[in-house]
């Protein structure tokens, strides 16, 4: 495994255990040329998805893409980043569960605000700011009256 601060090819690891959810072994290694220490996850891949954009483009499933887009949409949030690591980790599997190989992007989106709906409101309603792609203020608004509409029901 190639070192993310020096890029040396020699690293060793130094702990393994499974996931919490037992989907991935998490292994700590540590760069024999720098020293650095880092934490790296191993997973089964069922199949390769690919994403179908909105353009029409195709993309390859980036996971990291996926948790980056969530762990900005809960920043500084108190939620803790294993419940977060666990959350894209069903995302992908709910995905990979469809059986198909192409998926659209507004389908990943549907189940991010499924799952963020849940798991904190403010999220939530960050990352429907960009999904739903608002425009201003007012967007927010009726989004957020929906929201409350929906609470109160």
């Amino acid at each position: 495994m190639r070192c993310p601060f020096c890029h040396a090819d020699d690293t060793q690891v130094k702990d393994s255990r499974p996931t919490e959810d037992g989907t991935a072994i998490r292994r700590r290694r540590q760069c024999h040329a720098c020293g650095a220490r880092f934490t790296t996850f191993e997973r089964v891949q069922l199949r390769e998805l690919v994403v179908l954009k909105k353009s029409g483009k195709k993309e390859p499933f980036d996971r990291e893409k996926l948790a980056q887009s969530i762990i900005i949409a809960c920043r500084k949030r108190e939620i803790d980043p294993d419940r977060i690591e666990r959350f894209v980790s069903s995302v992908q599997r709910q995905l990979e569960a469809l059986g198909e190989t192409e998926v659209p992007a507004g389908q990943i989106g549907a189940l991010v605000m499924q799952g963020l709906e849940q798991l904190d409101p403010v999220a939530y309603v960050r990352f429907a700011s960009v999904y739903r792609d608002f425009r201003e203020a007012k967007d927010f608004e009726t989004f957020v009256g929906q929201l409350s509409k929906a609470v109160k029901a």
